[in-house]
């Protein structure tokens, strides 16, 4: 029979946090994979967890994972670790676990720590819906395609950011977000330092600029709200005519009289006035 692999959650910052089946979970199984075992043997020392331990990065996630699905497919029961928080989040974890499925090998989670979350239930943000960014890509074509996609994001807005790219990433949201959209600036989760700040991206912006950024950071940023997104799309609908407006959703499939009233729904008006603006243009 095949074996599992365990996704374990390990602390993001405070020792303090780990699980007690975490624990067992890393004693018990036969090997280990760890995003960076220097970093993670401390933790297994602190816990006295003598497992063997083998690398697993964004760098050797092909062939190493390759290797990993061999093992498993023999039998070997591996722990999945990373080197803060839940394995597979903005980590190449997420590969290994596609090759799993694929190999129809047994995948199992062991809940722990995830930044994003902590992040999110302390902010005062609103947390019903959320929408999770990790850390925004550094292509420069793809970033401003992320960065468009955020201006009309209704949902809370999760990023994560390296203390160095803080102050570029802050100025970038400003611009396409406004200097007063809220944000709760997050760092050090857990740890001695821990810091929310509830403010505006321009007041961080502000702040950041005569201090020194430090510690790992989560932005959690409030979404468009309802009455900003229909007065946005409001403005879009009056660049177009009645016409040119009904003919879109004729294009997209629909029939005269459903594309009727999506105008009217769309501009506020009665399905009447689009029928009679719609006989004006025919004449």
């Amino acid at each position: 029979m095949s074996g599992t692999l365990y996704l374990v959650g390990t602390p993001i910052g405070n020792l303090e946090d780990m699980t007690f089946r975490a624990v067992r979970i890393l004693k018990d199984a036969d090997l280990i994979a760890a995003e960076d075992t220097r970093n993670s043997i401390k933790l297994l020392t602190h816990f006295d967890i003598h497992t063997p331990m083998t690398s697993y990065h964004e760098f050797n996630k092909l062939d190493k994972g390759r290797e990993l699905i061999e093992k498993l497919e023999q039998g070997t029961n591996i722990a999945l670790i990373t080197d803060a928080g839940m394995p597979g989040i903005s980590d190449p974890g997420e590969e290994l676990v596609r090759m799993c499925y694929e190999a129809g090998i047994e995948v199992t989670t062991v809940p722990g720590p995830t930044a994003f979350a902590s992040a999110a239930v302390m902010s005062g943000q609103p947390c019903r819906r959320l929408a999770f960014e990790a850390f925004l890509p550094k292509d420069k074509k793809e970033r401003k395609r992320v960065l468009d996609e955020i201006a009309r994001e209704t949902r809370t807005i999760l990023i994560y950011e390296a203390p160095h790219h803080l102050k570029k990433t802050l100025e970038e949201l400003c611009g396409v977000l406004g200097r007063d959209r809220e944000v709760t600036v997050t760092r050090e989760i857990t740890k001695r330092f821990e810091e929310k700040l509830k403010t505006t991206l321009g007041a961080a912006l502000d702040y950041y600029q005569t201090t020194d950024p430090r510690g790992e950071y989560v932005l959690v940023i409030r979404g468009k709200s309802k009455e900003e997104s229909q007065a946005e799309q409001q403005s879009r609908w009056e660049e177009l005519s009645i016409a040119e407006h009904y003919q879109k959703y004729l294009s997209e499939g629909m029939d005269q009289k459903a594309a009727m009233k999506q105008v009217a729904l769309d501009r506020g008006i009665r399905k009447r006035d689009v029928y009679q603006e719609l006989l004006k243009e025919k004449k």
